[in-house]
């Protein structure tokens, strides 16, 4: 795959967000929005390993980088090199480059063994060629009684679809946690069950 897409790229038929246009919906207005602290505060915290998945410029990493500290850890994967740039130049100059490892996917799965206390998909499951394949292996990389935030935006996808990823997750092992409530998206907050070692 050709990890410096145009709008016509495609992942295993699936359209993939070209990186320039990051430059449009990760702005200053989102971050007031869509503030990831307040989002992610409940869920991460001091000296987690957790998953960026889709990072886009990094306004989640980014969050989550100041939120599990210098003793944590924030894989912060995509599909396009130019993301992965965008993000760690943003975590230099934001002082966390040392917490945020930047992971390129080839879009059909993480494809690296992690040990994980939190995921997070936005705005990005829906891209995958096989979303219930990558629910299943994030299933399997998260601890015991970990989580994973599931968002989906309300803007390109259909309830029902949605609802579709969510029985996927299910049925991938996941129980349903939560239904947070951010604007413009639609939210699930997903659970691994301790006792659960793999999907």
């Amino acid at each position: 795959m050709n990890i410096h897409t145009t709008p016509a790229t495609k992942a295993g038929g699936q359209h993939i967000c070209p990186w320039w246009l990051a430059y449009f919906f990760d702005n200053p207005f989102r971050r007031m929005v869509h503030p990831a602290d307040k989002i992610l505060g409940p869920y991460v915290t001091q000296g987690m390993t957790v998953l960026d998945f889709g990072c886009g410029f990094g306004h989640y990493s980014l969050g989550m980088a100041r939120l599990t500290g210098p003793s944590g850890e924030v894989v912060a994967a995509d599909v396009q090199q130019k993301m992965l740039d965008k993000t760690m130049s943003r975590a230099c100059k934001a002082g966390l480059d040392e917490i945020i490892r930047p992971l390129l996917c080839d879009g059909r799965g993480i494809g690296e063994a992690l040990d994980l206390d939190f995921a997070l998909a936005c705005n990005s499951l829906h891209e995958t060629p096989d979303p219930a394949a990558l629910l299943s292996e994030v299933f399997g990389l998260l601890k015991p009684g970990g989580r994973m935030l599931l968002m989906e935006p309300c803007a390109h996808l259909k309830a029902g679809q949605f609802e579709d990823e969510v029985m996927k997750a299910e049925t991938a092992g996941f129980s349903i946690a939560g239904q947070p409530k951010v604007v413009r998206q639609m939210c699930r907050l997903l659970e691994k069950p301790h006792g659960r070692v793999d999907a």
